[in-house]
């Protein structure tokens, strides 16, 4: 458990949770899940509040979708983010909790939680304008988490593109459908987590206690507006993936109409051939040809010109 002391005109420090709360500014208390048991204790003590257990549950709760609750004297708000980097999913995501009252802001994740890190960071090394206010954190840290999904675009793009290439290569194609088949699912899932987080957004604003001025509420369509560009990201891509799947398929029914063409004009050349070759080879007493001298010579002369004759007939008609 971690806690910044955020005090107008200067840099956050560091401050004690054990400590009463200030008389001035506003608190961070920053919790990873499972580390601290007794947070509950410390946020009801700085925040002069009593938790609810069924809050305190959803905020421990790694799974919660994205939701908006709220009390006389907190707010909750349960938004999903990224996991990190090495987590073995496609997109990976994790339940970030956050409790906001007038002069506390409670974060509660799993351990490395990067958009927690890059935020405490940046503030305690004084880059960028500093909250004045909760309420202004809250929205530095949910700018932070809709960024790392705004750059995910990019891989998640490029690795669409390496798997088009394979699957619709025409000399080796690649048969590995079924790590497409997930991606579309997960790209799915995307957009049902950008509606999730809209809809947390959106009732927190309707709902909310806290003074929303022009300068946060600008922002906080700036927010929103990246989230529907994650969606429409996601959207775009599974239907990218569609039209794969239907590419693959044409591909497929080309390749076997090519073939099946190859074949019907062998077998259209060699039956005349074959039935030339079955007339000759009737065992029958009295064959007259059989005994004409260079009998043999001829016929294979006119089998050959029958086969030349009709290959020449194909390839004029675009047949071959």
């Amino acid at each position: 458990m971690e806690a910044l002391h955020f005090i107008e005109g200067r840099a956050p420090i560091p401050l004690d949770p054990a400590l009463p709360m200030p008389q001035d500014g506003f608190i961070w208390l920053d919790i990873v899940r499972g580390e601290d048991h007794a947070w509950r204790e410390t946020v009801e003590r700085l925040a002069g509040i009593e938790l609810y257990e069924q809050h305190r549950q959803d905020l421990d709760n790694v799974n919660h979708p994205s939701h908006y609750d709220g009390t006389s004297d907190y707010e909750v708000l349960l938004f999903r983010s990224l996991a990190p980097e090495q987590a073995d999913e496609v997109i990976p995501t994790r339940g970030l909790g956050l409790l906001l009252t007038g002069r506390l802001l409670v974060t509660v994740h799993e351990p490395g939680s990067v958009s927690i890190a890059t935020v405490r960071d940046r503030l305690l090394s004084g880059v960028g304008r500093v909250p004045l206010r909760p309420v202004g954190l809250m929205h530095l840290l949910l700018n932070t988490v809709v960024d790392r999904f705004l750059a995910k675009r990019e891989p998640l793009s490029a690795q669409l593109g390496q798997w088009r290439e394979a699957l619709l290569n025409p000399k080796n194609p690649s048969e590995d459908w079924l790590s497409v088949l997930q991606f579309g699912s997960k790209l799915r899932e995307l957009a049902s987590l950008c509606e999730e987080q809209v809809d947390a957004l959106t009732q927190w604003q309707e709902n909310t206690g806290v003074d929303i001025d022009e300068y946060l509420a600008v922002r906080l369509r700036d927010l929103l507006e990246h989230i529907d560009r994650v969606k429409d990201f996601a959207v775009g891509r599974e239907a990218d993936i569609e039209s794969l799947v239907q590419l693959h398929f044409s591909a497929v029914a080309h390749r076997t109409n090519e073939i099946m063409r190859v074949l019907t004009v062998v077998s259209a050349i060699f039956l005349p051939l074959s039935l030339v070759a079955g007339i000759f080879g009737m065992n029958f007493e009295n064959m007259p040809e059989l005994k004409i001298p260079g009998a043999y010579f001829v016929a294979l002369g006119g089998m050959a010109a029958l086969g030349v004759g009709l290959f020449a007939l194909f390839k004029k008609k675009h047949w071959v």
